[in-house]
Protein backbone atom coordinates (compact mmCIF):
# COMPACT_ATOMS: atom_id res chain seq x y z
CA UNK A 1 0.00 0.00 0.00
CA UNK A 2 1.41 3.31 -0.83
CA UNK A 3 0.67 6.76 -0.09
CA UNK A 4 0.17 7.87 -3.77
CA UNK A 5 -2.96 5.24 -4.51
CA UNK A 6 -6.70 5.03 -3.95
CA UNK A 7 -6.04 2.37 -1.96
CA UNK A 8 -4.47 4.56 0.67
CA UNK A 9 -6.70 7.13 0.24
CA UNK A 10 -9.56 4.96 1.39
CA UNK A 11 -7.73 3.06 4.30
CA UNK A 12 -7.00 6.42 5.76
CA UNK A 13 -10.17 8.05 5.67
CA UNK A 14 -11.62 4.66 6.88
CA UNK A 15 -9.11 4.73 9.88
CA UNK A 16 -9.21 8.56 10.54
CA UNK A 17 -13.23 8.20 10.80
CA UNK A 18 -12.40 5.25 13.54
CA UNK A 19 -9.64 6.72 15.04
CA UNK A 20 -11.43 9.76 15.85
CA UNK A 21 -15.36 8.86 16.28
CA UNK A 22 -15.06 5.29 18.11
CA UNK A 23 -11.57 5.45 19.66
CA UNK A 24 -11.53 9.49 20.62
CA UNK A 25 -11.80 9.18 24.58
CA UNK A 26 -9.32 5.98 25.38
CA UNK A 27 -5.84 6.35 24.46
CA UNK A 28 -5.82 2.22 24.62
CA UNK A 29 -8.48 1.62 21.93
CA UNK A 30 -6.62 5.18 19.87
CA UNK A 31 -3.49 2.35 20.32
CA UNK A 32 -4.86 -0.80 19.35
CA UNK A 33 -6.73 0.91 16.25
CA UNK A 34 -2.78 2.16 15.43
CA UNK A 35 -1.16 -1.26 16.05
CA UNK A 36 -3.85 -2.95 13.85
CA UNK A 37 -3.83 -0.82 11.12
CA UNK A 38 0.20 -0.69 10.61
CA UNK A 39 -0.19 -4.32 10.76
CA UNK A 40 -2.63 -4.09 7.87
CA UNK A 41 -1.07 -1.07 6.03
CA UNK A 42 2.12 -3.06 6.37
CA UNK A 43 1.08 -6.54 5.33
CA UNK A 44 -0.47 -5.05 2.50
CA UNK A 45 3.03 -5.75 0.65
CA UNK A 46 3.52 -8.73 1.69
CA UNK A 47 1.64 -10.63 4.36
CA UNK A 48 4.71 -13.08 4.96
CA UNK A 49 7.21 -10.41 6.24
CA UNK A 50 4.87 -8.96 8.71
CA UNK A 51 6.01 -11.83 11.51
CA UNK A 52 9.62 -10.38 11.08
CA UNK A 53 8.29 -7.16 12.33
CA UNK A 54 6.36 -8.38 15.13
CA UNK A 55 8.90 -10.31 15.91
CA UNK A 56 11.73 -7.73 16.45
CA UNK A 57 9.37 -5.64 18.42
CA UNK A 58 8.77 -8.78 20.78
CA UNK A 59 12.61 -9.03 21.11
CA UNK A 60 13.19 -5.36 21.98
CA UNK A 61 10.41 -4.85 24.14
CA UNK A 62 11.60 -7.64 26.39
CA UNK A 63 15.29 -6.23 25.79
CA UNK A 64 13.91 -3.01 27.26
CA UNK A 65 12.77 -4.55 30.54
CA UNK A 66 15.51 -6.77 31.11
CA UNK A 67 18.33 -3.43 30.45
CA UNK A 68 15.96 -1.36 32.80
CA UNK A 69 16.21 -3.81 36.18
CA UNK A 70 18.91 -3.75 38.70
CA UNK A 71 22.60 -2.67 37.48
CA UNK A 72 24.50 -5.83 36.30
CA UNK A 73 26.70 -4.28 34.08
CA UNK A 74 28.07 -7.83 32.64
CA UNK A 75 24.37 -8.70 32.34
CA UNK A 76 23.62 -5.54 30.33
CA UNK A 77 26.74 -5.88 27.96
CA UNK A 78 25.27 -9.51 27.06
CA UNK A 79 21.80 -8.15 26.72
CA UNK A 80 22.73 -4.97 24.17
CA UNK A 81 25.19 -7.64 22.74
CA UNK A 82 22.24 -9.41 21.95
CA UNK A 83 20.18 -7.10 20.63
CA UNK A 84 22.76 -5.54 17.85
CA UNK A 85 22.94 -9.40 16.86
CA UNK A 86 19.36 -9.59 16.62
CA UNK A 87 18.37 -6.03 14.83
CA UNK A 88 21.99 -5.60 12.78
CA UNK A 89 22.01 -10.14 12.41
CA UNK A 90 18.74 -8.99 10.69
CA UNK A 91 19.38 -6.49 8.36
CA UNK A 92 22.97 -7.69 7.30
CA UNK A 93 20.95 -11.26 6.47
CA UNK A 94 18.38 -9.71 3.99
CA UNK A 95 20.01 -6.85 2.79
CA UNK A 96 23.59 -7.46 2.25
CA UNK A 97 23.87 -11.35 2.78
CA UNK A 98 24.04 -11.91 -1.24
CA UNK A 99 26.33 -8.57 -1.44
CA UNK A 100 29.18 -10.10 0.84
CA UNK A 101 28.70 -13.22 -0.32
CA UNK A 102 29.93 -11.90 -4.12
CA UNK A 103 32.46 -10.27 -2.09
CA UNK A 104 33.86 -13.32 -0.60
CA UNK A 105 33.72 -15.09 -3.62
CA UNK A 106 35.66 -12.43 -5.73
CA UNK A 107 38.20 -11.94 -2.88
CA UNK A 108 38.73 -15.42 -2.38
CA UNK A 109 39.40 -15.43 -6.67
CA UNK A 110 42.63 -13.81 -6.32
CA UNK A 111 44.20 -16.06 -4.63
CA UNK A 112 43.27 -18.61 -6.80
CA UNK A 113 39.97 -20.29 -4.96
CA UNK A 114 37.17 -21.05 -6.64
CA UNK A 115 33.31 -20.77 -5.25
CA UNK A 116 30.36 -19.91 -6.87
CA UNK A 117 27.43 -18.08 -5.63
CA UNK A 118 24.62 -19.33 -4.52
CA UNK A 119 20.92 -18.47 -6.55
CA UNK A 120 19.18 -18.18 -3.29
CA UNK A 121 18.29 -14.72 -2.79
CA UNK A 122 16.01 -13.10 -0.50
CA UNK A 123 13.31 -10.37 -0.47
CA UNK A 124 13.88 -7.39 1.23
CA UNK A 125 11.46 -6.68 3.90
CA UNK A 126 9.69 -3.18 3.30
CA UNK A 127 11.12 -0.89 5.73
CA UNK A 128 13.57 -2.69 7.73
CA UNK A 129 16.44 -0.55 7.38
CA UNK A 130 13.66 2.27 9.53
CA UNK A 131 12.21 0.33 12.33
CA UNK A 132 15.92 -1.84 12.67
CA UNK A 133 17.13 2.06 13.52
CA UNK A 134 14.01 2.67 15.33
CA UNK A 135 14.58 -0.43 17.60
CA UNK A 136 17.86 0.02 18.09
CA UNK A 137 17.56 3.70 19.26
CA UNK A 138 15.48 2.74 21.97
CA UNK A 139 17.94 0.14 23.26
CA UNK A 140 20.67 2.50 23.11
CA UNK A 141 18.29 4.97 24.89
CA UNK A 142 17.30 2.21 27.38
CA UNK A 143 20.73 1.50 28.18
CA UNK A 144 22.29 4.78 28.07
CA UNK A 145 19.31 6.03 30.69
CA UNK A 146 17.90 8.36 28.38
CA UNK A 147 14.66 6.50 28.19
CA UNK A 148 13.10 4.33 30.24
CA UNK A 149 11.71 0.76 29.08
CA UNK A 150 8.18 0.72 28.07
CA UNK A 151 6.15 -2.11 29.91
CA UNK A 152 3.42 -1.73 27.92
CA UNK A 153 3.55 -3.57 25.15
CA UNK A 154 1.36 -2.19 22.83
CA UNK A 155 2.75 1.30 23.30
CA UNK A 156 5.79 -0.38 21.82
CA UNK A 157 4.60 -2.32 19.01
CA UNK A 158 2.52 0.85 17.90
CA UNK A 159 5.57 2.77 18.37
CA UNK A 160 7.79 0.12 15.99
CA UNK A 161 4.64 -0.49 13.25
CA UNK A 162 3.52 3.36 13.42
CA UNK A 163 1.95 2.82 9.98
CA UNK A 164 2.62 6.75 8.70
CA UNK A 165 6.89 6.50 9.53
CA UNK A 166 7.30 2.58 9.32
CA UNK A 167 8.28 1.96 5.64
CA UNK A 168 10.49 4.63 4.75
CA UNK A 169 10.90 7.26 7.91
CA UNK A 170 11.27 9.48 9.49
CA UNK A 171 13.29 7.54 12.00
CA UNK A 172 11.82 8.70 15.51
CA UNK A 173 13.71 8.46 18.34
CA UNK A 174 11.05 6.71 21.68
CA UNK A 175 11.84 9.81 23.23
CA UNK A 176 9.78 12.01 20.69
CA UNK A 177 7.15 9.32 20.09
CA UNK A 178 6.76 6.92 22.82
CA UNK A 179 5.24 9.81 25.61
CA UNK A 180 3.15 10.80 22.63
CA UNK A 181 1.52 7.41 22.46
CA UNK A 182 1.36 6.95 26.61
CA UNK A 183 -1.52 9.77 26.08
CA UNK A 184 -5.01 10.15 24.92
CA UNK A 185 -4.85 12.35 21.84
CA UNK A 186 -7.17 15.40 21.14
CA UNK A 187 -8.33 16.28 17.99
CA UNK A 188 -6.56 19.85 17.09
CA UNK A 189 -8.85 21.16 14.00
CA UNK A 190 -6.00 23.58 13.36
CA UNK A 191 -3.47 20.75 13.21
CA UNK A 192 -5.45 18.39 10.99
CA UNK A 193 -5.73 21.03 8.79
CA UNK A 194 -2.04 21.60 8.36
CA UNK A 195 -1.44 18.28 8.43
CA UNK A 196 -4.18 17.93 5.29
CA UNK A 197 -2.30 20.72 3.30
CA UNK A 198 1.26 18.73 4.06
CA UNK A 199 -0.09 15.42 2.85
CA UNK A 200 -1.71 17.48 -0.50
CA UNK A 201 1.78 19.03 -0.89
CA UNK A 202 3.65 16.12 -0.39
CA UNK A 203 1.88 14.22 -2.90
CA UNK A 204 2.23 17.30 -5.62
CA UNK A 205 6.03 17.24 -5.26
CA UNK A 206 5.51 12.79 -5.50
CA UNK A 207 3.31 12.77 -8.39
CA UNK A 208 3.64 15.50 -10.41
CA UNK A 209 7.34 16.50 -10.03
CA UNK A 210 9.26 13.13 -9.12
CA UNK A 211 6.99 10.87 -11.20
CA UNK A 212 7.06 13.20 -14.27
CA UNK A 213 10.88 13.06 -13.43
CA UNK A 214 11.41 9.68 -12.92
CA UNK A 215 10.02 9.32 -16.77
CA UNK A 216 12.76 11.96 -18.40
CA UNK A 217 15.86 10.73 -15.99
CA UNK A 218 14.79 6.71 -16.49
CA UNK A 219 15.31 7.19 -20.39
CA UNK A 220 18.37 9.58 -20.07
CA UNK A 221 20.43 7.70 -17.70
CA UNK A 222 19.28 3.88 -19.70
CA UNK A 223 20.55 5.47 -23.37
CA UNK A 224 23.06 7.63 -20.99
CA UNK A 225 26.64 6.01 -24.21
CA UNK A 226 24.32 7.35 -27.19
CA UNK A 227 23.24 11.11 -25.73
CA UNK A 228 25.08 14.44 -25.54
CA UNK A 229 26.73 15.35 -22.66
CA UNK A 230 24.34 18.71 -21.97
CA UNK A 231 21.59 15.29 -21.58
CA UNK A 232 23.44 13.69 -19.22
CA UNK A 233 24.03 16.75 -17.14
CA UNK A 234 20.06 17.30 -17.66
CA UNK A 235 19.15 13.69 -16.50
CA UNK A 236 21.68 14.15 -13.41
CA UNK A 237 20.31 17.45 -12.12
CA UNK A 238 16.38 16.04 -13.08
CA UNK A 239 17.32 13.06 -11.11
CA UNK A 240 18.79 14.89 -7.91
CA UNK A 241 15.17 16.93 -8.10
CA UNK A 242 13.43 13.37 -8.50
CA UNK A 243 15.05 12.03 -5.32
CA UNK A 244 14.68 15.03 -2.98
CA UNK A 245 11.14 15.85 -4.11
CA UNK A 246 10.30 12.15 -3.86
CA UNK A 247 12.15 11.02 0.02
CA UNK A 248 10.35 14.78 1.00
CA UNK A 249 7.15 14.13 -0.40
CA UNK A 250 7.33 11.28 1.21
CA UNK A 251 7.50 11.99 4.65
CA UNK A 252 5.88 15.34 3.92
CA UNK A 253 2.52 12.69 3.20
CA UNK A 254 3.97 10.88 6.38
CA UNK A 255 4.33 14.03 8.98
CA UNK A 256 1.19 15.25 7.84
CA UNK A 257 -1.13 11.55 8.21
CA UNK A 258 0.30 11.71 11.55
CA UNK A 259 -0.77 15.48 12.54
CA UNK A 260 -4.52 14.54 11.38
CA UNK A 261 -3.56 11.54 13.79
CA UNK A 262 -2.45 13.70 16.54
CA UNK A 263 1.07 13.02 16.30
CA UNK A 264 4.13 15.03 16.16
CA UNK A 265 7.00 13.22 14.10
CA UNK A 266 10.36 14.30 13.48
CA UNK A 267 10.56 16.90 10.44
CA UNK A 268 12.87 14.83 7.65
CA UNK A 269 13.71 17.88 5.45
CA UNK A 270 15.18 21.71 5.70
CA UNK A 271 15.41 22.71 2.37
CA UNK A 272 18.29 21.52 1.63
CA UNK A 273 19.16 23.04 -1.48
CA UNK A 274 19.97 26.09 0.13
CA UNK A 275 23.45 24.60 1.85
CA UNK A 276 26.07 26.69 1.63
CA UNK A 277 28.38 23.81 2.42
CA UNK A 278 28.19 19.71 2.54
CA UNK A 279 27.80 19.55 6.27
CA UNK A 280 24.85 22.39 6.28
CA UNK A 281 23.47 19.79 3.46
CA UNK A 282 23.63 16.63 5.83
CA UNK A 283 21.82 18.60 8.42
CA UNK A 284 19.00 19.58 6.36
CA UNK A 285 19.01 16.22 4.17
CA UNK A 286 17.23 13.21 5.94
CA UNK A 287 17.49 15.03 9.69
CA UNK A 288 16.70 11.67 11.36
CA UNK A 289 18.99 9.33 9.94
CA UNK A 290 22.24 12.18 9.57
CA UNK A 291 21.31 12.82 13.72
CA UNK A 292 20.55 9.11 14.62
CA UNK A 293 23.90 8.48 13.08
CA UNK A 294 25.61 11.35 14.99
CA UNK A 295 24.49 10.07 18.17
CA UNK A 296 24.68 6.49 17.89
CA UNK A 297 28.33 6.31 15.61
CA UNK A 298 29.58 9.28 15.50
CA UNK A 299 29.93 11.19 18.35
CA UNK A 300 30.83 8.00 20.27
CA UNK A 301 33.28 7.34 17.43
CA UNK A 302 34.83 10.75 18.32
CA UNK A 303 35.20 10.27 21.71
CA UNK A 304 36.96 7.30 21.74
CA UNK A 305 39.56 8.72 19.17
CA UNK A 306 39.84 12.29 20.71
CA UNK A 307 43.66 11.52 22.10
CA UNK A 308 44.01 11.84 18.06
CA UNK A 309 42.77 15.16 17.21
CA UNK A 310 42.18 16.31 13.88
CA UNK A 311 42.96 13.19 12.55
CA UNK A 312 40.49 11.39 15.20
CA UNK A 313 37.23 13.06 13.84
CA UNK A 314 38.30 12.84 10.44
CA UNK A 315 38.28 9.19 10.72
CA UNK A 316 34.75 8.97 12.36
CA UNK A 317 33.31 11.42 9.83
CA UNK A 318 34.61 8.54 7.16
CA UNK A 319 33.04 5.68 9.26
CA UNK A 320 30.02 7.29 9.84
CA UNK A 321 29.44 8.51 6.11
CA UNK A 322 30.30 4.91 4.76
CA UNK A 323 27.82 3.78 7.27
CA UNK A 324 25.25 6.08 5.52
CA UNK A 325 26.19 4.92 2.29
CA UNK A 326 25.89 1.24 3.24
CA UNK A 327 22.29 1.85 4.81
CA UNK A 328 21.35 3.03 1.65
CA UNK A 329 22.04 -0.04 -0.24
CA UNK A 330 24.18 -3.45 -0.60
CA UNK A 331 26.12 -2.35 -3.72
CA UNK A 332 30.21 -0.53 -4.42
CA UNK A 333 28.03 2.44 -5.61
CA UNK A 334 26.56 3.15 -2.54
CA UNK A 335 29.91 2.64 -0.25
CA UNK A 336 31.75 4.74 -2.90
CA UNK A 337 28.61 7.60 -2.27
CA UNK A 338 28.57 7.34 1.54
CA UNK A 339 33.14 7.89 1.24
CA UNK A 340 33.27 10.87 -0.62
CA UNK A 341 30.73 12.39 1.40
CA UNK A 342 32.95 12.39 4.46
CA UNK A 343 35.56 13.25 2.24
CA UNK A 344 34.39 16.42 1.38
CA UNK A 345 33.79 16.98 5.12
CA UNK A 346 37.98 16.92 5.82
CA UNK A 347 38.69 20.20 4.44
CA UNK A 348 36.08 22.06 7.02
CA UNK A 349 37.35 19.39 9.60
CA UNK A 350 40.88 21.14 9.16
CA UNK A 351 39.72 24.35 8.70
CA UNK A 352 37.92 24.17 12.42
CA UNK A 353 34.31 25.18 10.65
CA UNK A 354 32.72 21.16 11.06
CA UNK A 355 30.00 22.76 13.33
CA UNK A 356 29.75 26.19 12.14
CA UNK A 357 26.19 26.97 11.00
CA UNK A 358 25.63 28.76 8.36
CA UNK A 359 22.08 30.12 7.92
CA UNK A 360 20.89 32.94 5.11
CA UNK A 361 18.77 35.56 7.39
CA UNK A 362 15.19 35.12 6.32
CA UNK A 363 14.20 38.42 5.80
CA UNK A 364 16.57 38.85 2.45
CA UNK A 365 14.41 38.30 -0.71
CA UNK A 366 18.06 37.46 -2.77
CA UNK A 367 21.27 35.64 -1.44
CA UNK A 368 24.32 37.59 -1.58
CA UNK A 369 27.17 36.67 -4.62
CA UNK A 370 28.88 34.63 -1.98
CA UNK A 371 25.79 32.86 -0.68
CA UNK A 372 24.68 31.76 -4.17
CA UNK A 373 28.12 30.64 -5.38
CA UNK A 374 28.67 28.39 -1.91
CA UNK A 375 25.00 27.18 -2.69
CA UNK A 376 25.61 26.46 -6.51
CA UNK A 377 29.08 24.68 -5.49
CA UNK A 378 27.76 22.45 -2.95
CA UNK A 379 24.40 21.07 -5.25
CA UNK A 380 27.18 20.56 -8.05
CA UNK A 381 28.66 18.29 -5.40
CA UNK A 382 25.69 16.93 -4.29
CA UNK A 383 24.30 16.12 -8.23
CA UNK A 384 27.32 14.29 -8.79
CA UNK A 385 27.64 11.75 -6.06
CA UNK A 386 23.61 11.37 -7.01
CA UNK A 387 24.68 9.70 -10.35
CA UNK A 388 26.23 6.89 -7.72
CA UNK A 389 22.85 6.40 -6.64
CA UNK A 390 21.20 6.19 -9.63
CA UNK A 391 23.54 3.74 -11.69
CA UNK A 392 23.93 0.10 -11.00
CA UNK A 393 27.98 0.24 -10.71
CA UNK A 394 30.85 2.17 -9.95
CA UNK A 395 32.17 1.50 -13.52
CA UNK A 396 28.59 2.84 -15.28
CA UNK A 397 28.85 5.76 -12.87
CA UNK A 398 32.80 6.47 -14.25
CA UNK A 399 31.52 6.33 -17.41
CA UNK A 400 28.48 8.26 -17.47
CA UNK A 401 30.87 10.99 -15.48
CA UNK A 402 33.53 10.36 -18.54
CA UNK A 403 30.75 11.23 -20.74
CA UNK A 404 29.36 14.12 -19.33
CA UNK A 405 33.15 15.87 -19.42
CA UNK A 406 32.87 15.28 -23.07
CA UNK A 407 32.54 18.21 -25.47
CA UNK A 408 28.87 19.28 -26.20
CA UNK A 409 28.35 20.10 -22.55
CA UNK A 410 26.76 23.53 -23.62
CA UNK A 411 24.79 21.76 -26.61
CA UNK A 412 20.55 21.90 -26.55
CA UNK A 413 20.24 18.55 -24.36
CA UNK A 414 18.27 15.63 -26.65
CA UNK A 415 15.56 13.61 -24.77
CA UNK A 416 13.99 11.74 -27.98
CA UNK A 417 10.19 11.67 -26.94
CA UNK A 418 10.41 12.90 -23.92
CA UNK A 419 11.30 17.01 -24.53
CA UNK A 420 7.87 18.60 -23.57
CA UNK A 421 7.98 16.55 -20.12
CA UNK A 422 11.70 17.76 -19.85
CA UNK A 423 11.02 20.72 -20.24
CA UNK A 424 7.93 21.12 -17.92
CA UNK A 425 10.00 19.41 -14.71
CA UNK A 426 12.69 21.87 -15.39
CA UNK A 427 10.32 25.00 -15.42
CA UNK A 428 8.38 23.12 -12.40
CA UNK A 429 11.71 22.74 -10.67
CA UNK A 430 12.18 26.89 -11.11
CA UNK A 431 9.25 27.12 -9.19
CA UNK A 432 9.74 24.56 -6.71
CA UNK A 433 12.91 26.27 -5.68
CA UNK A 434 11.66 29.73 -5.53
CA UNK A 435 8.68 28.45 -3.45
CA UNK A 436 10.75 26.95 -0.96
CA UNK A 437 13.32 29.90 -1.32
CA UNK A 438 10.60 32.18 -0.29
CA UNK A 439 9.35 30.43 2.45
CA UNK A 440 12.38 29.11 3.80
CA UNK A 441 11.56 30.11 7.44
CA UNK A 442 8.38 27.69 7.44
CA UNK A 443 8.37 24.26 8.65
CA UNK A 444 7.50 23.46 4.75
CA UNK A 445 6.95 25.73 1.89
CA UNK A 446 3.57 25.82 1.53
CA UNK A 447 2.46 25.52 5.37
CA UNK A 448 1.21 29.66 5.11
CA UNK A 449 0.46 30.13 1.38
CA UNK A 450 -2.86 31.69 0.91
CA UNK A 451 -4.05 31.35 4.80
CA UNK A 452 -5.03 34.81 4.17
CA UNK A 453 -6.73 34.73 0.59
CA UNK A 454 -10.25 35.36 0.24
CA UNK A 455 -11.86 31.90 1.02
CA UNK A 456 -12.91 31.03 -2.82
CA UNK A 457 -9.52 31.81 -3.73
CA UNK A 458 -7.97 29.71 -1.21
CA UNK A 459 -10.12 26.62 -1.87
CA UNK A 460 -9.54 27.23 -5.56
CA UNK A 461 -6.38 26.78 -4.80
CA UNK A 462 -6.28 23.99 -3.18
CA UNK A 463 -8.73 22.24 -5.30
CA UNK A 464 -6.39 23.01 -8.05
CA UNK A 465 -3.28 21.52 -6.46
CA UNK A 466 -5.54 18.28 -5.25
CA UNK A 467 -6.88 17.85 -8.66
CA UNK A 468 -3.60 17.99 -10.25
CA UNK A 469 -2.31 15.38 -8.13
CA UNK A 470 -5.54 13.25 -8.93
CA UNK A 471 -4.95 13.41 -12.71
CA UNK A 472 -1.13 12.72 -12.31
CA UNK A 473 -1.67 9.85 -10.16
CA UNK A 474 -2.78 7.18 -12.40
CA UNK A 475 0.32 5.17 -12.29
CA UNK A 476 1.40 5.25 -8.18
CA UNK A 477 5.03 4.77 -9.01
CA UNK A 478 6.47 3.35 -5.63
CA UNK A 479 8.90 5.54 -3.33
CA UNK A 480 12.62 5.29 -4.60
CA UNK A 481 13.53 4.97 -0.66
CA UNK A 482 11.23 2.00 -0.63
CA UNK A 483 14.36 0.05 -1.86
CA UNK A 484 16.70 1.20 0.61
Amino acid sequence: MIFNSMTFAVFFAVFFLLYWLACARSQRAQNLLVLAGSYVFYAWGDWRLLPLLIGNSVVFYLLGMALDTPKDERRRAWLMALGLTVGLGGLIFFKYAAFLEEVIVHALAVYGVTLHSSSMRFVLPLGISFYTFRNLSYLFDVHNGKQEATRDWLTYFSYVAFFPCVISGPIDRPKKLIPQLERTRVFDYEQACDGMRRMVWGLFKKVVIADNCAAVTDVIFSDYRNLPPSSLLLGAFLYTLQLYTDFSGYSDIAIGAAQLLGFKVTNNFNYPFFSQNIAEFWRRWHISLTSWLTEYVFTPLSIAMRDLGKLGVILAVLVNFTLIGIWHGANWTFILFGFLHGCFFIPLILRGTLNRRIEIPTGRRIPSAAEARNMFLTFLLVMFTFILIRTASVEEAALFMQRLASPGLLSWPVVQGYAATAACVFVLAQILILVEWLNRDKPYAVSTVALNWPRPLRWSFYYTIFLTVFLAAEKGQNFIYFQF
